[in-house]
């Protein structure tokens, strides 16, 4: 694509992101329960058309050029990114589950379940590539110590170990599983198309540097030629605002302080008359505040009683409506809209055809952070005069400055966590949880490589009343929501709704290990394991317990972003230990986990993931309070199912044909997880059957015999892991609600029954 293409993907980006603006202010208005189902639509057409603005952005600034345009794409594209979670947790709350029908929504809208795949910006590794090569070249170097690897310089064996290559290579492409020639040429026109990709991205960085250069010129020179006339102009209303004052109130003002923002709000159009009508009102105010308290002191036991009846009765019409949360995104989504129509609308893109940073609009944008930085100089200089003119004209010695008021009920700031570890660098205890085996290196594994349909029968499933399980699309989606969006910006993970942990539950073989690599993949995290079996002998005893989780979280915060996984989860909260867990202890760093997770806030990238294959045997109350988010994991279904086979196979680089019945081997491996599927396969796809495959193609039944030998999810061991999940928070508000729908619809139909009587 061209420049202009992607400058026109640009400016229809915003016509759609301006509809979407104006859909957001109805959503705020209360909706009665009754019309839950209305709601659930809107909510997940908007989160649709979030989800095809993120793509679009994301493309656009993946590759435009211009350094000016594309610092407001990436604020663009984090807000919406923010704002597409905060309308996956409108529509959990909405839905009162995790996996959302969204079938009859596609199909309205015209669109197709590829629509409803989450894109992971690219930026997320593409500008952190340099940091996680550093950091796996240290962890590389950590682990050879550990384990000294002795290399061969015998010349014999290099010799005859790049003939074997080569013969290997002759042998692979002769039966078809590498490409021949005529196949390369064909796959070098799709490499072609990725090195236009990165030579626009090297061009980006060419540009990037022109423009932070020329940012550190236009400072420099504002500075040197406008700096001292903004200062005097400063300094002389400033002065005069010192004398309006006095002339109105007989006195000298107090001095804005540097959290009130200084004398910016001096700068502000208010003339001496409206700051003392301010002045007056807050008396008003205080006056008005301390007759109220006096007032509320006199009340009775009654009106208290009456107050808790109405507070009682105000929280069930709260109950009663459905309503989203106002959003911490939305302001900047629509400043970053505004400034495109201001700045960019209608700019004519001939003027830069070699896609050069704005002269004009970057003088702009430095004149105002000149003038923040010399109006801080000015409010010191400023403060003083104010002290010589009290001193001076009215004889008054210095006023002590007030701290400003803190509001009742509401804590400042967060609880600060205890520093174990004050003297040691981030080095020396990286090392040593590399050492300990509690820090390690992730297996590369990508997101879409967790392969799974989309449920096509949701919304069916729903009318007949049937409760639809989440299929494999759906969980992936989830952990791309969850994890992958929370842990690759430190922007959307600040403005996104804060989510420190999350449980996937399933039978062994769904690929839960495999989707905590692929968020470490995707965002380039850090890998920690408290695993309870990887910590027997470790940091042994209570306080080696506490330095052991306060080590793991301190490294994870200051290497963010970070992963901390947990397999067999349900051993930390164990009811009863078994006999041959108790030497492992598994409960002990119980407490000081939950305390650690607390201390989480909006900006640490951490998250911890746990993996269980039998939450029945943990404590349901302690694990839903360290787990906020609980994903269960079915069996797949028969869509998945199909698609499992299907790209398993051509994996192997075997292209399927009509000998084999891929809807037959989806049928009989009912029951079987992803881990087996992937077993029979590997069992099958031997290198002899590889030589054998043109005399003799592969059919369904050779994977049969293999299937058979392993043990499935049997229906039991299903059923169990659902009435656990059905337990859960979540499940019991999803139940609830499931059950209030069967009783209001029966109580219609008695109604009806008796009017036709």
């Amino acid at each position: 694509m061209s420049e202009g293409a992607y400058q026109r993907l640009w400016e229809s980006s915003h016509v759609t992101l301006q509809e979407l603006l104006d859909q957001e202010q109805p959503l705020l208005e209360p909706v009665p329960d009754r019309e839950r189902q209305s709601f659930q639509y809107r909510l997940a057409s908007l989160y649709l058309h979030y989800l095809g603005l993120l793509r679009r952005f994301d493309t656009v600034y993946d590759q435009m050029v211009q350094p000016q345009k594309r610092r407001l794409l990436r604020r663009l594209l984090d807000g919406v990114a923010g704002r597409v979670l905060e309308l996956k947790d409108e529509l959990v709350r909405a839905d009162l589950c995790e996996n959302h029908c969204l079938d009859r929504v596609l199909l309205d809208l015209k669109f197709t379940p590829a629509d409803l795949e989450v894109p992971i910006p690219k930026y997320f590794l593409l500008e952190q590539s340099t940091t996680v090569r550093e950091r796996g070249l240290i962890l590389a170097e950590i682990l050879s110590r550990l384990e000294p690897v002795s290399s061969q310089k015998v010349w014999k064996g290099y010799l005859q170990r790049k003939r074997t290559q080569q013969d290997r290579r002759m042998e692979m492409e002769f039966i078809g599983m590498l490409p021949s020639p005529n196949q390369v040429e064909h796959l070098s026109i799709i490499s072609q198309a990725c090195l236009v990709e990165d030579v626009r991205r090297l061009h980006q960085m060419e540009k990037e540097e022109e423009f932070r250069a020329a940012m550190v010129k236009a400072h420099d020179s504002l500075v040197e030629t406008e700096g001292p006339d903004m200062k005097e102009k400063m300094k002389e209303q400033i002065r005069q605002w010192f004398i309006e004052c006095h002339d109105l109130t007989g006195w000298f003002p107090d001095y804005p302080d540097v959290s009130s923002g200084g004398s910016y709000s001096i700068f502000a159009d208010k003339t001496p008359e409206q700051v003392r009508m301010e002045l007056e009102m807050q008396v008003q105010e205080n006056r008005k505040k301390e007759q109220e308290k006096s007032k509320e002191k006199g009340k009775g036991e009654k009106e208290k009683k009456k107050k808790g009846k109405e507070e009682k009765a105000k929280k069930g019409e709260v109950d009663a409506v459905l309503q989203v949360l106002p959003s911490k995104c939305i302001p900047m989504i629509s400043a970053g809209h505004e400034e495109y129509l201001n700045t960019w609308k209608n700019r004519c893109e001939s003027v830069h055809p070699s896609q050069n940073y704005d002269s004009e609009t970057l003088r702009e944008e430095k004149r105002k952070e000149v003038e923040q930085e010399i109006r801080i100089q000015v409010d010191e200089l400023m403060r003083q005069e104010l002290r010589n003119l009290r001193l001076a004209v009215d004889k008054e010695e210095e006023r002590p400055l007030r701290a400003p008021k803190k509001t009742p009920g509401k804590k400042t700031g967060k609880k600060k966590e205890k520093d174990l570890t004050p003297n040691r660098s981030v080095e020396s205890l990286y090392e040593e949880l590399v050492i300990s085996g509690l820090l390690r290196k992730s297996e590369s594994v990508a997101l879409k490589d967790y392969i799974g349909d989309f449920l096509y029968l949701g919304s069916t499933l729903s009318l007949a009343k049937k409760l639809p399980m989440p299929s494999l699309f759906d969980i992936r989606q989830n952990v791309a929501l969850y994890a992958v969006l929370r842990l690759g910006s430190p922007d959307i993970h600040t403005m996104a709704p804060l989510i420190r942990s999350i449980l996937l539950v399933g039978p062994s073989g769904m690929g839960k290990k495999m989707l905590v690599k692929a968020v470490c993949t995707e965002t380039g995290a850090n890998l920690f394991d408290l695993s309870p079996a990887n910590l027997l002998g470790k940091y042994p005893g209570r306080n080696g317990a506490q330095m052991m989780v306060h080590i793991v979280f301190k490294v994870a915060r200051l290497l963010q972003p970070s992963v901390i996984w947990i397999g067999n989860a349900e051993k930390n909260f164990y009811k009863k230990i078994p006999k041959e867990d108790k030497e492992m202890d598994p409960k002990r760093i119980k407490k000081d986990l939950t305390k650690a997770l607390r201390l989480l806030t909006p900006g640490d990238r951490v998250m911890l993931i746990g993996t269980t294959s039998r939450p029945q045997l943990a404590e349901m109350r302690g694990l839903c309070r360290v787990y906020e988010r609980i994903l269960f994991m079915p069996r797949p279904d028969y869509a998945s199912r199909y698609v499992l086979w299907k790209r398993m196979i051509e994996a192997r680089g075997i292209q399927p044909t009509q000998h084999l019945d891929i809807s037959a081997l989806a049928k009989v491996s009912d029951g079987y997880t992803p881990g087996h599927i992937l077993q029979a396969i590997q069992s099958v796809l031997s290198e002899r059957r590889f030589l054998q495959l043109s005399k003799r193609p592969l059919v369904a039944s050779e994977f049969l015999g293999q299937l058979v030998k392993l043990d499935p999810v049997y229906r039991e061991e299903e059923e169990s892991l659902k009435d656990w999940y059905f337990k859960t928070p979540l499940g019991k508000k999803s139940m609830k609600h499931r059950m209030d729908q069967l009783e209001a619809e029966e109580a219609k139909l008695t109604k009806e029954k008796k009017k036709r009587k």
